[in-house]
């Protein structure tokens, strides 16, 4: 994870800021920085989307071919998530700086964006000989801490502007099965993203915990707590990082903190991205509170 430098004077004026309510950008404890959302910014792709959060920058690319079902999910297609650093987000990331990072990112991905969020068996084609598969490539173009948050967004605004060829299926000659990909690019399947949850990081500062850390208070934060919440305030998934210790009660606030900014994440999330797609556009910004 990307780190700066941060000296005793600074993390004295943020601690006392955070007890305050008020930051150092002017903030309170649960609230956003700016986040602007682009849609349909790679062409080769069925799906893409582009997140800026303060000085976070996360591009997301989705492609559709058509493969196997796994054996124990014959009924069912799935998800492949690859987490790439940029070594221009930060120079730690340079080399095989950012791989580490990489398959972190990754295996939470893989928890969150699960069968219970998404109606993976719509991408079956046929049961137990072919499938949907989604490859969904996450590159970090600039880092500025939060990188959990700007992630699970932009895959969520990603699936959203995917568009999966109809595939028809016909016997051919031998009684075997052919499959043909519509040429009509509006004839095409969408994927349903209503369950989709967003990730909510707060990182315990002193006595209380914050939204979406920046790199700076992230440097004096003992720990933080992933909560993963859906649209109706349920937690799907919740991780612990960072060396420092949490006491019980400070877990079930930063919980209960994450369900509530959560919820009132993806109100304004679904309704930009309707509207974008409704009005034609390819850009909106919006700044989201908690």
């Amino acid at each position: 994870m990307a780190t700066v430098q941060v000296s005793e004077a600074e993390k004295v004026y943020i601690l006392h800021g955070i007890r305050d309510d008020l930051r150092a950008d002017g903030r309170g404890c649960e609230d956003y920085r700016h986040m602007e959302i682009e849609t349909d910014v790679v062409s080769n792709t069925d799906g893409s989307a582009r997140v800026t959060l303060g000085h976070t920058a996360v591009l997301v690319g989705i492609k559709a071919e058509i493969g196997k079902p796994r054996p124990l999910v014959p009924n069912e297609g799935y998800l492949e998530f690859f987490v790439d650093c940029s070594a221009n987000a930060t120079p730690e990331f340079e080399g095989r700086g950012g791989e580490e990072l990489g398959i972190e990112l990754s295996n939470m991905l893989y928890k969150v964006f699960n069968k219970h969020c998404l109606d993976l068996r719509s991408l079956c084609i046929s049961e137990g000989e072919h499938c949907w598969l989604l490859y969904v490539d996450v590159l970090l173009l600039q880092c500025d801490g939060n990188l959990y948050d700007a992630i699970s967004v932009a895959v969520k605004a990603a699936l959203f502007n995917t568009k999966i060829p109809r595939v028809h299926i016909s016997a051919d000659e031998d009684g075997g099965k052919e499959i043909e990909l519509s040429d009509d690019p509006y004839d095409c399947m969408r994927v349903d993203v209503e369950n989709v949850p967003c990730i909510v990081t707060l990182c315990k500062i002193g006595h209380r915990h914050v939204v979406d850390a920046t790199l700076q208070e992230k440097a004096c934060s003992v720990a933080s707590v992933l909560v993963s919440v859906t649209h109706s305030g349920s937690v799907t998934c919740t991780r612990k990082v960072g060396g420092g210790s949490l006491d019980p009660e400070s877990i079930f606030e930063m919980i209960e903190a994450g369900k509530r900014v959560g919820k009132s994440l993806h109100a304004p999330l679904m309704k930009l991205l309707q509207q974008e797609e409704s009005l034609g556009k390819r850009r909106q910004k919006v700044g989201f509170l908690g």
